[in-house]
């Protein structure tokens, strides 16, 4: 992208409500204007009860480049597509959709994708990895998708609501027979890897996901709400632990869809660099 929109430009449509709250046109979009790609990322409001009809319209567009999915539309969007990725079919929900060669909709889920390619960058290998998951909604079911496609080792999902984590659980066993998954504790003890898939850590009043004390000095901690710190990722340093903030997730997981996509890729550093998030 040249910084200007003409005729040739392909669109990513951004689709969710409420667009107020979307980030990744601001970090996409540099990025395309930066390695000259004629795309743009475009927030595109779309109410749940339009949303089946409104993707199979935009997809049908000459310029469409695929399209990220947010919320409210991800549980519907991988009822929609034609053609799931397994962590779609694991975790029951789908965040990029694009054409396939025969013109269907190909629908992948990469939520996961972020949390685990950052692990992996500082040096936590997903392969052969012990991980406790605390929450099983769509992200935490995300996360223990990609874990379990990267060849986790064993997976301890633990949800407020246990018929969702024991429906998760069954959903992994049988697209990642090769990951055993237990299901109801969120003592950290034992797990080399833990990961808070809540919203606990949003507000400064929150309860804790796990109980600290239990975790391991050395245990890899991951955090899946949007700030740079929260109480848990602070208390998992005290104890001498390495951490991974949930922002690191949201910019370690664009290079997936941009290989998804078929478009020019780099890496997260770059585009934290030439993100303008302030705008």
């Amino acid at each position: 992208m040249t910084g200007r929109i003409t005729g040739r430009t392909r669109i990513i449509a951004h689709l969710g409500v409420p667009t107020e709250s979307f980030r990744a046109p601001m970090i996409y979009n540099p990025w395309f204007e930066a390695a000259g790609v004629d795309v743009v990322v475009v927030p595109m409001g779309c109410e749940a009860a339009d949303f089946p009809v409104f993707l199979a319209h935009v997809a049908r567009l000459r310029n469409f480049a695929g399209a990220l999915i947010t919320m409210p539309h991800k549980v519907m969007a991988a009822a929609l597509v034609d053609t799931a990725a397994p962590a779609v079919l694991a975790c029951g929900a789908c965040n990029a959709v694009r054409q396939g060669a025969d013109g269907g909709l190909v629908g992948d889920m990469f939520d996961g994708a972020g949390f685990v390619r950052g692990m992996e960058r500082r040096g936590h290998a997903a392969k052969g990895a012990r991980a406790l998951v605390v929450g099983a909604g769509g992200v935490g079911s995300a996360i223990a998708a990609s874990l379990a496609q990267a060849g986790a080792a064993a997976l301890g999902l633990h949800d407020v609501d246990t018929a969702r984590a024991e429906a998760l659980a069954d959903r992994l066993r049988r697209q990642f027979p090769g990951t055993e998954v237990s299901t109801g504790s969120n003592d950290p003890a034992g797990w080399p890897v833990v990961v808070n898939a809540t919203p606990l850590g949003m507000g400064p009043r929150d309860p804790l996901p796990v109980a600290t004390d239990r975790i391991a000095p050395g245990t890899f901690v991951g955090e899946v709400v949007l700030a740079d710190d929260t109480p848990l990722l602070a208390a998992a340093r005290a104890r001498g632990c390495p951490t991974q903030a949930g922002t690191e997730m949201l910019f370690e997981q664009i290079p997936a869809y941009l290989d998804f996509f078929g478009l020019p890729s780099t890496d997260a550093d770059t585009l934290r660099r030439l993100a303008r998030l302030s705008g």
